[in-house]
């Protein structure tokens, strides 16, 4: 799932600030071939800031038989810093729901939530072009991990007059899966990573074009390495 930048990409400075963007992706994946659109808020102020994403795929009765909207996930998260410092307290929520549809009857399904406690530092350029930010939370996953941890890092990078910006994130996090759809029963993991480089062409401050490479390890059900290109636009609001 998405993560943008604009949530670090000012995180050290000290006047008001917000955006919002628009996306919409054409998953290339092998098993995918669908499209995910992304909302994402960003606002700061005095005591820190506020992040928010929510992601929709919709599917043309592929896969999971369903025409349409077939999951949502959201994510929120919020920056809290009483002092002059790149350090920052975080604290975060996550969770989404899909459905599948066999013959004429549906069936939903959770993601489990999850809550993620922490901090989170920044490093950045004086002129803001180049942005790197570490995440350390502990996380507790519902109905799977109780006591569990993620590890994030996030960079935006501006070249070329802000023409060009590469962006993007890692995660690194504890959950226990027993399940797999490419995997004999009984294969068990303990560890998920997933990282989303995002490669944009700025054709005006509101108008981008470009996309991402999802790749990961023992992610959405999916045993082992998976890879998820993307094409993409994006409207900055």
């Amino acid at each position: 799932m998405k993560k943008l930048l604009i949530l670090f990409l000012f995180v050290a400075a000290s006047t008001a600030l917000s955006a919002q963007n628009v996306q919409l992706h054409y998953d290339m994946g092998k098993t995918r071939k669908y499209l995910t659109s992304t909302v994402e808020s960003f606002k700061t102020d005095k005591y820190g800031s506020t992040f928010y994403f929510i992601d929709i795929d919709y599917g043309k009765a592929g896969d999971k038989g369903v025409e349409g909207p077939q999951l949502a996930y959201f994510e929120i998260a919020r920056g809290i810093k009483f002092w002059n410092s790149p350090f920052e307290l975080h604290v975060e929520y996550n969770g989404g729901f899909g459905q599948n549809k066999v013959q004429n009857s549906y069936s939903g399904y959770p993601i489990n939530d999850a809550w993620l406690f922490g901090g989170n530092y920044t490093w950045n350029t004086k002129d803001y072009s180049k942005i790197f930010t570490l995440q350390g939370m502990y996380k507790n996953i519902r109905g799977k991990n109780d006591m569990s941890f993620q590890l994030t890092g996030v960079w935006n990078l501006q070249f070329f007059k802000n023409k060009i910006t590469l962006s993007g994130f890692a995660d690194f996090w504890r959950e226990d899966n027993t399940f797999f759809l490419n995997a004999p029963l009984g294969t068990t993991t303990n560890y998920v990573f997933l990282t989303e480089p995002q490669f944009w062409y700025n054709v005006n401050k509101q108008f981008s074009i470009g996309g991402e490479i999802e790749m990961s390890s023992n992610f959405a059900l999916n045993h082992g390495f998976m890879c998820n290109p993307t094409v993409a636009v994006k409207w900055n609001l």
